[in-house]
């Protein structure tokens, strides 16, 4: 019978290229959340069985098989998309065919679409906290560095625009590198850095030039107890390809950490490790990709099926229990209610959490309350 076929779902996470150290982790979300709901017997009695391709962190391909998912392969939902470019080139493929994406990444905000499920952080979830946090620490001199595209120039001008309501404020310096610059791309910066003195960095440098970011900066001798690196893009991920001791010292906003000391987190960690072993790296973007397929998969119960029209209204106010706290899909905007936090790298390449929300913050994207101080949720005063 038709409705008990299994059903199909599109996933779209880089395997390869130079965002595939996160895109693996996006994908273990999405298996491990899929293995789960099968093994408590699928969707409504059917399997949920994932069609996969691998964009090799490259716009156009994302295109292309968003396209392939739902021509060929005739799917209705998709999951998927680390970089912003790559976000806005599926976006008119989902559109013009009214099918769904889920995208489980942190972004620049200032987007809406109905056939989008936002899962990552907004800029009031991140943005907002961290200048907060770092202007109040260190100082509001800010240099920044981003890679060449379009998630950093407009995080960095959000970040600009924060930080620069602070008394004593300077934006000292704006670089931007190649994707897949090396530590030598970045010598010139890290020169320009020891002239100008600033109180702190903040990096919206993406995939595995993150690392070499953080070497140079090692190898020019700088302190991070005095001018660290603050980043949104800084995870668990990136960290382990530093090596040891690298990012000791620096801080990253984020609404998920591995750190996080709670049953639920820690019960969905050791599965995640007996499935893929000890070499995953769980991050927040793994961690929006887990929880918005058990989003979806609730939503379809309720449904009865996965076409937009019918299963959207089932997933717009609903809530999971994530490994960060519960979450819930703002109705109005797509967005997700989420638990800001930052963390401090500990000398183990692990997160220990400085600040984190007492309750959901709602998603602004349109950063219509676009000032410090204007918290939805007090953060927690810890020791430094």
């Amino acid at each position: 019978m038709a409705d008990r076929d299994p059903l199909r779902v599109g996933i779209l996470y880089s395997e390869t290229g130079v965002t595939s150290t996160i895109g693996l982790s996006q994908l273990q979300g999405a298996l491990l959340a899929i293995e789960e709901i099968n093994a408590a017997g699928g969707v409504d009695g059917r399997e949920l069985v994932a069609v996969r391709y691998d964009p090799q962190s490259n716009p156009v391909r994302y295109a292309q098989l968003a396209e392939r998912l739902i021509v060929q392969d005739r799917v209705n939902v998709l999951f998927g998309c680390y970089m912003s470019s790559s976000r806005k080139a599926v976006i008119p493929v989902i559109e013009k065919w009214n099918k769904l994406l889920f995208y489980p990444t942190l972004y620049e905000g200032f987007e809406y679409s109905g056939n989008v499920i936002y899962t990552g952080a907004a800029p009031n979830q991140n943005s907002v906290q961290l200048a907060e946090f770092m202007t109040t620490n260190f100082g509001a001199r800010v240099y920044l560095i981003g890679s060449d595209y379009i998630y950093p120039y407009e995080s960095n001008r959000i970040m600009g625009e924060l930080v620069m309501q602070r008394p004593g404020s300077e934006k000292l310096g704006e670089r931007y590198v190649a994707l897949d610059a090396t530590e030598k791309d970045y010598r010139a910066i890290m020169d320009d850095i020891r002239d100008k003195r600033p109180d702190f960095i903040f990096s919206t440098v993406v995939g595995d030039s993150t690392a070499s970011l953080y070497r140079a900066y090692a190898e020019a001798g700088f302190d991070p107890k005095t001018m660290p690196i603050s980043s949104l893009t800084t995870s668990e991920a990136e960290i382990s390809q530093m090596g040891p001791g690298v990012a000791t010292g620096h801080f990253t906003a984020a609404p998920y950490f591995q750190s996080i000391d709670s049953p639920a987190n820690q019960r969905c960690l050791a599965r995640l490790r007996a499935r893929f072993g000890d070499g995953c790296v769980p991050n927040l973007c793994w961690e929006a990709s887990y929880f918005q397929m058990h989003i979806f998969a609730n939503a379809f119960r309720q449904a009865g099926t996965d076409g937009i029209a019918e299963i959207l209204p089932h997933i717009l106010g609903s809530e999971f229990d994530a490994p960060q706290g519960r979450v819930k899909i703002d109705p109005t905007n797509h967005h997700t209610c989420l638990y800001p936090r930052i963390g401090r790298v500990d000398a183990h390449g692990q997160f220990t959490i400085v600040r984190q929300a007492t309750r959901p913050v709602y998603p602004d994207p349109y950063l219509v309350t676009h000032s410090l101080g204007d918290w939805t949720a007090r953060l927690d005063a810890l020791e430094l």
